[in-house]
């Protein structure tokens, strides 16, 4: 497990760094913002703890640039008592927040439990389920009663759109927007086509039909959750 704490007093960041080395945990540590961005792009830590108070900029503006290109979870130092602070961090995409001074042991429990919950989220995330059918959005893959069933990526992307909005109604305009970059000059050609052609690869046993044509209005997805 690796962690990364970007704090400009190095006596907190010595302290930390053998505290947490104790619960096998490797802390890196970086006096500034720069530095700090450097050892997230190298070391791809699980969690970061950064202080507000921060030379080149501050750990708000920090917090804004990381959620940029990362959903890494953040924790924030603040004055203690400092709410205005605390809102802020929360509302720009800090996960948690611990006013100072702190104990070692609560920022370890903070960081622990904020990481098993992140992941937690990442793995339910990952998939897809209803009866019948599993479609993992991580390596896009789709199985059918546990069986996969092979799809164009065009396909895929469709089922996908339509698996993560149950029910919602899609015409063939809203497919064409939200399906961008895929195979779009063969996907714009025939929706029905390309529809009807999925449609019949989801065929299963029980004969479920699991995306339905509104007639006049498009189409959407049905199925039941596990």
């Amino acid at each position: 497990m690796t962690y990364l704490l970007i704090d400009d007093d190095q006596d907190i960041c010595e302290l930390l760094k053998e505290y947490f080395e104790q619960f096998q945990i490797k802390l890196h540590t970086a006096l500034t913002p720069s530095s700090g961005l450097l050892i997230l792009e190298e070391q791809e830590p699980q969690c970061i703890i950064l202080d507000v108070m921060l030379p080149e900029m501050d750990g708000f503006s920090l917090v804004k640039k990381i959620r940029e290109f990362s959903d890494i979870p953040i924790i924030m130092l603040t004055a203690r008592g400092d709410v205005t602070d605390r809102i802020i961090g929360l509302e720009i995409g800090a996960d948690d927040y611990l006013p100072k001074p702190f104990e070692p042991r609560e920022l370890m429990a903070r960081c622990q439990s904020l990481v098993r919950r992140i992941n937690k989220e990442t793995k339910s995330s990952s998939s897809i389920r209803f009866v019948g059918i599993e479609i993992n959005t991580e390596n896009k893959q789709v199985y059918l009663d546990k069986e996969e069933c092979l799809l164009t990526s065009t396909e895929y992307e469709t089922l996908a759109l339509l698996a993560k909005n149950p029910g919602k109604v899609f015409s063939r305009d809203d497919l064409l927007n939200e399906i961008k970059g895929v195979n779009a000059e063969l996907f714009s050609r025939s929706i029905d086509i390309m529809m009807s052609r999925l449609r019949k690869k989801l065929k299963n046993e029980d004969n479920r039909q699991y995306i339905q044509t509104v007639w006049g209005r498009g189409y959407q997805f049905v199925g039941e959750k596990e």
